[in-house]
């Protein structure tokens, strides 16, 4: 059995597959085969068998799981497809978005956001250094410089090759 980081509700993302890109509600969680039912995808067509005369055979269109690795839960805070972290909330395990911390579990979003809060903000850095304009440009022009005289003697190189064969 293993430990999936979908769970019912989630609204995610297919990374993988015929309906790769689409957005949607997860329906159903299988965690014993690690799949997922999500809702408008992997639909299939089943043919229903009249059972009685009353009942007519008729194709039902159904969602059919998919594995669990082709879908990405989406943070309902940032928006994006996310990775799922997991951190400590009043001694109890929840899951976090990696890119922007938002909590992903629902009775978890105030603590999360409390304790988003209480962390010191990352430091900046204390000095920009800027560019000087000056030397590069004098690089470049000693490069041009370099270059037009390279060609210069490769041109006499070659004009002189040319000449003694012609002789």
């Amino acid at each position: 059995m293993s430990k999936l980081n979908v769970k019912k509700g989630d609204t995610v993302l297919v990374i993988a597959g015929k309906d790769k890109d689409k957005r949607a509600k997860v329906l159903a969680v299988s965690p014993k085969t690690a799949r997922v039912v999500v809702e408008g995808v992997n639909v299939v067509s089943k043919c229903k068998k009249a059972r009685t005369a009353q009942e007519k055979s008729q194709i039902i269109k159904i969602e059919a799981p998919i594995d669990a690795s082709n879908v990405m839960v989406v943070c309902p805070k940032c928006g994006k497809a996310t990775r799922v972290a997991h951190a400590l909330v009043d001694g109890k395990k929840a899951r976090v978005c990696k890119k922007c911390g938002a909590s992903l579990d629902k009775e978890f979003v105030k603590e999360v956001k409390k304790a988003s809060k209480d962390r010191a903000p990352k430091p900046e850095p204390a000095v920009k250094v800027e560019k000087e304009t000056k030397k590069p440009a004098a690089k470049k022009a000693t490069a041009k410089k370099e270059t037009k005289e390279v060609k210069k003697e490769t041109a006499k190189k070659t004009t002189k090759t040319s000449k003694k064969e012609a002789k």
